[in-house]
């Protein structure tokens, strides 16, 4: 308990029940405002050194921080010397140049045009620089043509990026057009411009990421893609011409082949029919034949049992067959035989159907 006649608070310079009042923050500030004032007021060069100060302070909280992208990385040196990578977010560094971040966009599919531009590109290296040179080559026919490419890659490797290849980007240029020019000249102007334009992207993709990886470059080549490749202007109606004639050599063999899936389908089918059909002949004949071939086996057979018997029967299923199909029928026996001259037997063949 606080003691009642005030003893408790003989410490205090406010005496009993006193308490100092919180300092008001624009009195503060005010307070500091005046202060520089009078430092700035009084001249000389205490003022120089304020300000100085002041200054100094200045630069240094504003290169102390760095703001690194979503896409990106930051690659920081202190005193030149390669320290670590950063990832993405806001991050503080030694000021005044001791720690110097580089921002690379790692995460970011770059591209370098050959043989033209893109407007609005902020990347010297990834435009066309003499388009009309980049794009004019010799083909393996000792023909010329103008070639126009992409290159779409990334930066795999911050480090090796930075600092074991000067200029990358140009480096990366001058493979991509060596290697373009190397590929080309390996195949016919026609390959060229026609059919071989995959293969061309295949082959310029794998040597240029053996280039890289070879030059330790920090990059990672992930397409090789043809634009426009057209013979040069003083020959370049002739080409259209061979072209057009070529398609319409494939339009030919097309039509040609379609006709020929039509007919020829059909003709086999009518031929496996003609097939079946004369097999199915065939075993017929063979099996009435054998049928035939049979029934006189047996006939045989009965006519060594019965003789006059079997020759009788064999006579009259003979006459069975044979009688029904004759219009006029004359019918004589041993005793009149004699009369058949006067029969006059000719005029009735021909009435006969």
């Amino acid at each position: 308990m606080p003691s009642q006649n005030g003893d408790g608070d003989r410490g205090s310079p406010w005496g009993s029940g006193a308490r100092p009042a919180p300092p008001d923050i624009e009195d503060l500030v005010r307070q500091g405002q005046n202060q520089l004032k009078q430092l700035l007021s009084s001249g000389g060069p205490r003022r120089v050194i304020v300000l100085a100060l002041l200054a100094l302070v200045g630069l240094g909280l504003w290169t102390a921080y760095y703001t690194v992208p979503s896409d990106s990385v930051a690659v920081v040196q202190r005193f030149g010397k390669y320290l670590k990578d950063v990832s993405p977010g806001l991050h503080f560094k030694l000021p005044l140049g001791i720690d110097v971040a580089t921002i690379l966009p790692v995460k970011r599919q770059l591209k370098q045009e050959f043989g033209f531009a893109t407007p609005g590109a902020t990347d010297p290296y990834q435009t066309s620089r003499d388009g009309k040179l980049e794009t004019q080559m010799v083909t393996g026919g000792l023909n010329a043509a103008l070639v126009e490419w992409v290159v779409q890659y990334r930066i795999s490797d911050p480090a090796k990026f930075l600092f074991d290849v000067r200029e990358p980007r140009g480096t990366l240029r001058d493979v991509s057009e060596s290697v373009m020019r190397e590929v080309v000249g390996d195949r016919t102007v026609d390959e060229v411009i026609t059919i071989g334009r995959q293969e061309i992207e295949t082959e310029a993709l794998a040597k240029m990421q053996a280039l890289a990886a070879k030059y330790a470059m920090g990059i990672s080549i992930d397409q090789v893609q043809l634009k426009n490749i057209n013979p040069p202007e003083p020959v370049q109606a002739s080409f259209n011409e061979v072209n057009q004639a070529q398609q319409d050599k494939e339009k030919l063999i097309n039509e040609a082949r379609r006709d020929y899936n039509k007919v020829i389908p059909l003709a086999e089918g009518e031929k496996d029919q003609r097939i079946r059909e004369a097999d199915g002949y065939r075993l017929k004949r063979v099996n009435e034949a054998e049928g035939d071939a049979a029934r006189f086996s047996a006939l045989l057979a009965e006519y060594i049992k019965a003789p006059v018997v079997t020759r009788r029967r064999i006579y009259i299923e003979t006459m069975q067959d044979v009688m029904p199909g004759i219009r006029s029928k004359i019918i004589v026996d041993e005793r009149t035989r004699s009369i058949l001259p006067l029969l006059n037997l000719d005029s009735q063949k021909g009435d006969q159907p």
